[in-house]
């Protein structure tokens, strides 16, 4: 079924659920505007949605990054402030935003060339970033995170307009199958899933935490899988992945006694500023979606 409405990724409606089509390139500019992927890559980029790098960065500068947020996760004056999130009935702290601003260290490493020219590449233009965080899953306690396309949140939550943003993961622990790695169905972003439910205001302080709104339904779910399969992203400290705004991606409970944290950048097309958010919802605040802090890498 495709919505046949003025916005082609219409979605949280009183409509039923729908697949549509995804209207964008996924590799933009033909992967021409610089030279940081072989074209190997970029086809596995643009046929699964994602890529999966093996040490692009060494062991020790992700003991060096873990260190700085282990830092920032025990700060006081970090603790107490909104872009600490914390795990739903616990004290945990599950992911900490903005860290590019909150960390120089960080900062540095989110403009680092090794990653910012494959977003440039992928993206085909200059890149900001959207949105960073520290994504922490201590032993026994981090939670699941549900299956959702990011696209289908920044479209009705923060106005992005079209699928021309990329993800990169820096692992910072060894993620294995036990401590709640990264899935993703590989091909599900040439597809977006429409969703319903009207989304609450400030959303954000609880979607942050558990997500329940812009969730895809379960029959959308299983046909994606079932044409794609289910991938999870393991590998050793320093190994990156890279995956589409609109790849369906979730992550499960940490059942081990081994921490998972992971390095979270959102580069976003400088050709692709948010608008204002659908329905007319209240702009995210600067930490989850960035407006003003402006600054092409």
């Amino acid at each position: 079924m495709i919505l046949a409405a003025t916005d082609p990724y219409a979605s949280r409606t009183q409509r039923d659920s729908a697949i549509v089509m995804r209207q964008e390139p996924v590799v933009h500019g033909d992967g021409h505007y610089v030279d940081a992927l072989a074209q190997a890559q970029l086809q596995t980029y643009e046929q699964d949605g994602f890529l999966v790098l093996d040490g692009l960065f060494e062991n020790r500068e992700a003991e060096r990054w873990l260190g700085e947020i282990e830092r920032l996760m025990h700060a006081p004056d970090i603790r107490v402030r909104e872009e600490a999130i914390r795990e739903k009935g616990s004290d945990a702290v599950r992911s900490i935003f903005r860290v590019h601003d909150l960390s120089p260290m960080l900062g540095r490493v989110m403009r680092d060339p090794r990653i910012a020219d494959i977003a440039r590449q992928l993206l085909g233009s200059e890149v900001y970033i959207h949105q960073s965080r520290a994504n922490l899953k201590p032993g026994f306690k981090g939670k699941e995170f549900y299956w959702h396309s990011d696209f289908e949140t920044w479209h009705i939550e923060d106005g992005m307009p079209a699928m021309r943003a990329v993800s990169c993961s820096i692992l910072l622990t060894e993620n294995t199958v036990c401590n709640g790695p990264l899935m993703l169905i590989p091909g599900s972003h040439r597809q977006f899933v429409s969703c319903v439910g009207r989304t609450p205001d400030a959303h954000y302080k609880d979607s942050l935490r558990r997500q329940e709104y812009g969730v895809p339904d379960p029959i959308s779910l299983q046909l994606l899988a079932e044409q794609g399969g289910i991938r999870a992203v393991t590998g050793r400290p320093g190994t990156v992945v890279f995956f589409d705004c609109n790849t369906m991606h979730a992550s499960a409970g940490n059942l081990s006694p081994w921490p998972r944290a992971n390095l979270f950048t959102v580069y976003n097309s400088v050709e692709n500023r948010l608008a204002a958010p659908r329905y007319g919802l209240a702009p995210r605040p600067e930490h989850v979606a960035t407006r003003e802090a402006f600054e092409p890498l």
